[in-house]
């Protein structure tokens, strides 16, 4: 039996307009979760011909919210304030635009570019990027103080996690103004006061990722044994603690410690490991076309797909009866 999961209850203030550049995998996903929360969305997409197929992807997604217990309004009704749109100029009535395009420096640019051209200078402008210091973004922009990182994790109508992030010239108001709206979505948002590249999660995943890729290209490890050891170490706790909170659950004194003997001992590497660069150059994408770090069939990628959906919406309802907020 599934546990209670607490539905996205849309707010008044969460009714207001907003809009999502880019319908991709994650800007459907952001989509969803911002109808979800009541707002009607407006999505501007290149490819407006394939509404009718984005539509339905929305709203699969919308009704597997209603079947998980995170929607309670009727998913067809819901896909109503639904707008999807090729003209930056339909965004005009927008509270907050987010765009959601590919992590790259020059498009990312040409769109907020393209966003100042046509919005009003009290609309927020959003950028979903991992990796972009936002500070790079603002530059040569009109109203650099409107301009935000808004870091999403996929599936992102799903999952509680969102950082946002203020540039160098951003306004502090504007990302607290955010952060409460991020809220009423359903997250549990961070706000990031100092820029800097890779955020919070990214700069403490890839320092992870260095040294588990060292531990397998110096034969320490398999990929699977890496893989079975952080499972069944950090994501056997890290759902209820991050690591600091972890530190005083099982002892301070120990981690400093191992610290005096093991950060020495870390990988330091600036360069792409090699086998990443082995497995991207031969073609591998993960279970998108069934080839990675392990082999898949295609149907069995699809499990894995359908896997992580599910252990999403159980890890959610999980971390619901722990919140941090405990005392």
């Amino acid at each position: 039996m599934k546990a209670a999961s607490k539905a996205i209850r849309p707010a008044p203030a969460a009714r207001t307009p907003v809009g999502v550049v880019g319908l991709g995998l994650m800007g459907r996903s952001i989509t969803t979760c911002l109808l979800a929360a009541g707002h009607p969305v407006i999505a501007v997409t290149r490819s407006v011909a394939r509404r009718g197929g984005i539509r339905r992807q929305i709203g699969a997604m919308l009704r597997e919210m209603r079947s998980e217990g995170l929607l309670r309004r009727d998913p067809n009704a819901v896909l109503k304030r639904l707008t999807v749109t090729s003209s930056y100029e339909d965004l005009a009535p927008a509270v907050l635009v987010c765009e959601s395009i590919v992590e790259d420096f020059e498009t990312k640019r040409e769109v907020i570019a393209k966003l100042e051209e046509t919005l009003p200078k009290s609309t927020i402008i959003g950028t979903n990027t991992s990796a972009i210091p936002v500070t790079l973004l603002q530059k040569d922009t009109r109203n650099p103080e409107r301009i935000l990182g808004i870091h999403w994790a996929e599936p992102a109508h799903i999952t509680r996690f969102l950082e946002i992030i203020c540039g160098e010239r951003s306004k502090l108001a504007n990302a607290e103004r955010v952060a409460a709206l991020a809220a009423r979505w359903g997250k549990e948002p961070t706000l990031v006061r100092k820029d800097i590249r890779g955020f919070i999660t990214n700069r403490i995943m890839y320092a992870m990722l260095r040294e588990a890729f060292f531990l397998v290209e110096n034969g320490y490890a398999t990929p699977a044994d890496v893989d079975r050891s952080v499972r069944n170490d950090l994501g056997w706790w890290i759902t209820l603690a991050g690591p600091f909170r972890f530190m005083d659950l099982t002892g301070i004194p120990a981690y400093r410690a191992v610290m005096e003997d093991l950060l020495p001992e870390l990988d330091r590497s600036v360069t792409v490991p090699e086998l990443m660069r082995r497995v991207v150059d031969s073609g591998a994408q993960g279970v998108a076309n069934a080839k990675g770090f392990y082999e898949y069939t295609p149907a069995g990628a699809k499990r894995w797909e359908k896997r992580f959906v599910q252990f999403t919406y159980d890890i959610r309802r999980l971390a619901r009866k722990y919140p941090e907020s405990s005392r």
